[in-house]
């Protein structure tokens, strides 16, 4: 699902990805740890297509992104990338239901059922009950799960997520933890998280460390 051959980033004279290949199946759920300043959200955000890189490729669901134009790209990053990150960015002035929505919105997909599909990715989260309520009345947890319906909502072929229980409780981020998991199970989701979370980590199928910008 994910491909990455040789990638490459500096910054200024700070190399912070130094040929980084990898590959990551259909419904696997990989972690990326290491250290601060390791490369880890570096990396995440090349390969959701937030960031260019200097050298190598990057391939999703069988498109060469680095191919695409700007504005094929923005659209393949709308419809086939999910991102979660650890503040949930949410619109403080759009209910649950209005912030789930937007991003099929912005793909001019039909109102009606995105409608169906937000509602549905709420009931999914336990969130059904509270997709009338804006942002300032949910829980951090709450929150992020919107967040999480957010990135899902246009059925994107990968999801990617940075520290996403970073901001959270013990409580909710176990349940932010096991969530992702029943994301696997129930939908087939292909999930790329970058965590200092040692249990989160411990939990996934495959964890990848980087150390100065090279796997180890």
């Amino acid at each position: 699902m994910i491909r990455c051959r040789e990638i490459r980033k500096r910054f200024g004279s700070l190399e912070v990805l130094r040929g980084i290949s990898l590959d990551v199946a259909a419904g696997e759920v990989v972690s990326i740890v290491g250290a601060s300043g390791a490369g880890k959200t570096t990396l995440l955000q090349i390969m959701g297509t937030l960031l260019a890189p200097d050298g190598g490729s990057v391939e999703i669901d069988g498109t060469d992104v680095g191919r695409l134009g700007d504005r094929a790209l923005s659209r393949f990053r709308n419809e086939r990338i999910g991102f979660v990150f650890q503040f949930h960015h949410l619109l403080p002035e759009f209910t649950a239901l209005e912030n789930v929505m937007l991003p099929a919105l912005i793909g001019r997909r039909d109102r009606a059922a995105s409608e169906r599909r937000a509602l549905e990715l709420l009931g999914m989260m336990g969130l059904a009950d509270r997709s009338g309520h804006r942002p300032a009345a949910l829980s951090g947890g709450e929150q992020q799960r919107v967040a999480i319906a957010r990135a899902l909502v246009n059925e994107p072929a990968v999801l990617l997520a940075d520290e996403p229980s970073g901001n959270l409780d013990s409580h909710n981020r176990e349940e932010i933890h096991r969530l992702f998991f029943e994301l696997r199970d129930r939908l087939g989701q292909t999930i790329v998280l970058v965590t200092h979370d040692e249990g989160l980590a411990s939990m996934t199928d495959r964890r990848i460390t980087l150390c100065d910008g090279a796997i180890v």
